[in-house]
């Protein structure tokens, strides 16, 4: 009897959990990407110092590379789901650190992209997504957000209070326990100590006829630590107690948040009493659609952060120092007009974003973002896959621009062309140059979410060609041709901290890429 009784027992847990598990509903979406391209990624090919000239590209000029993103969503109702979202690589082919070498049996290749919950308040309409998610300001409207779109831990709540208005909080924690403690600053071990950054935001989506808005404001603290020395592989991190080398997959924040680090001596954080610092942002994307098929975008954006101390900065060769400060603040307005024709939409676009004037002392005036997606090109920009042969910059920051394109042109089934012709100038003072270390420091972040630090009479001119055929409906054939050319001013960049030069290069690039999405 205790044996019957033992297997019925059995059975009914067996079928209670068949019964458990096939109540959740499991669904997997992804992409595979196989790219080759061929180019150039450097704006200078040669750099003297002193007289000692030396070669500055020095990467392959033929890239072939692979990148697999898989998200697995379960779905238990309308009211409750999870989502995990995994990326292997990118993996270049024949480079044995991502896994691509002979035996292809690389072991640091798969990271987790996305992991999060999301839940809906009972008996309300508000709805609750918790963990590593994609996080994206408002950016809709005018290309792309000129703050922050990226993955990061986060807390966000979002409520519709009737088909115009809608609101959505939340809480992010892009960086905490990163700092090794090993610092020349302190008498002990202070690991991890004052290094986290929390961000709040609100925005408000707001939908009418023919006009959508969404007005956002986002506030910010920063510990003194957090973007200062990073573990840079040496035994007590002293070697290098600078904020150059923290560590993040997306953006540049050493760049993005702070002053110009060419124009420091490195140190820039740290030496204040303040235990944090404050950050804040505010913007208005506006899209006009009444008026279809003329649509008209613009976006409006500020940023401050709070100086945390000061730092000691080489006035031209004279070797005369100044003492800069690490407050950065500034503002950025960018706007789209375009019109949907049958073939093609035309369009124009342009954007202008403040400059350093010609002094550290007051800190920088360029608007500081965290992981800026400015997407109005694909070279330059972030446009199309923004991958292979990575974007250069991102960020438009201390500069101005102009360009117009026609999007989507087709003259064949499944098959698009995008072309773009866009100007890019300076904002910043020529005044700032003489307090940076070379004549080549513009060329420090690029290729890591900025662009080049560009004065007044500095420039670049962008061409984009990005083709798309359709081979099945879920494999994309991506062809894209891109040339950029160079109107660095050498002249201005003389008057660096050192006698040093460059010569600049145009740069392009032609790449093919293979997409299969389901």
């Amino acid at each position: 009897m205790k044996r019957i009784c033992t297997l019925i027992l059995a059975a009914g847990l067996v079928f209670g959990a068949a019964t458990g598990a096939s109540a959740i509903d499991f669904k997997a979406k992804g992409q595979w990407l196989m790219g080759f391209g061929v180019g150039t990624d450097s704006p200078v090919s040669k750099v003297s110092d002193n007289g000692n000239k030396r070669k500055a590209d020095t990467t392959d000029t033929f890239d072939a590379q692979q990148r697999v993103r898989l998200q697995l969503d379960a779905v238990a109702s309308e009211a409750l789901s999870g989502t995990v979202y995994f990326e292997i690589g990118t993996q270049k082919w024949g480079q044995s650190a991502t896994g691509g070498s002979l035996g292809a049996d690389g072991t640091n290749q798969v990271r987790v992209k996305n992991a999060y919950i999301d839940w809906a308040i009972p008996q309300t309409d508000a709805k609750v997504r918790m963990g590593i998610q994609g996080l994206a300001l408002p950016n809709t409207y005018a290309g792309g957000s000129a703050v922050m779109d990226t993955d990061v831990a986060a807390v966000v709540a979002s409520y519709k209070f009737n088909e115009n208005v809608s609101m959505t909080t939340f809480w992010a924690r892009p960086f905490n326990d990163n700092f090794n403690g090993k610092d020349a600053r302190y008498s002990n071990n202070h690991v991890n100590y004052l290094d986290n950054m929390d961000l709040f935001g609100v925005t408000a989506p707001l939908t009418f006829d023919g006009v959508n808005l969404t007005p956002w404001v986002m506030y910010g603290v920063m510990g003194k630590n957090t973007l200062t020395n990073y573990y840079d592989g040496t035994e007590d991190g002293v070697d290098n107690p600078t904020y150059h080398n923290i560590g993040s997959r997306d953006g540049n924040p050493p760049y993005t948040l702070l002053p110009f680090p060419a124009a420091s001596t490195g140190k820039a954080l740290g030496g204040t009493s303040k235990a944090y610092g404050s950050m804040f942002w505010a913007g208005l994307p506006l899209a006009v659609t009444m008026f279809d098929p003329l649509n008209i975008e613009l976006d409006i954006n500020y940023g401050y952060v709070e100086g945390m101390g000061r730092y000691d900065v080489q006035k031209g060769q004279s070797g005369d120092i100044v003492r800069g400060s690490t407050q950065r603040q500034g503002w950025l307005a960018k706007a789209l007009v375009e019109y949907k024709l049958d073939w093609a939409t035309p369009g124009l676009f342009g954007w202008y974003a403040s400059g350093d004037d010609s002094s550290v002392k007051n800190g920088s005036e360029r608007m500081p973002s965290l992981v800026p997606t400015g997407n109005f090109t694909s070279y330059m920009g972030d446009g199309n896959y923004g991958w292979l042969r990575q974007d250069y910059g991102v960020d438009y920051a201390g500069t101005w621009g102009i360009g117009a394109q026609l999007k989507d042109m087709s003259f064949l089934e499944d098959l698009k062309h995008t072309f773009r012709l866009a100007y890019w100038g300076g904002t910043n003072s020529t005044s700032m140059v003489k307090y940076m270390s070379s004549a080549y420091a513009w060329t420090e972040g690029v290729g890591a979410a900025t662009v080049p630090y560009m004065t007044t009479r500095d420039g670049l001119v962008e061409f984009n060609l990005v083709n798309s055929y359709k081979i099945y409906q879920n494999l994309e054939m991506n062809l894209e041709l891109d040339y950029l050319v160079n109107c660095m001013d050498n002249s201005t960049w003389k008057k660096s901290q050192s006698p040093s030069s460059f010569s600049k290069q145009d740069m392009w690039k032609a790449q093919v890429t293979f997409a299969y999405s389901f």
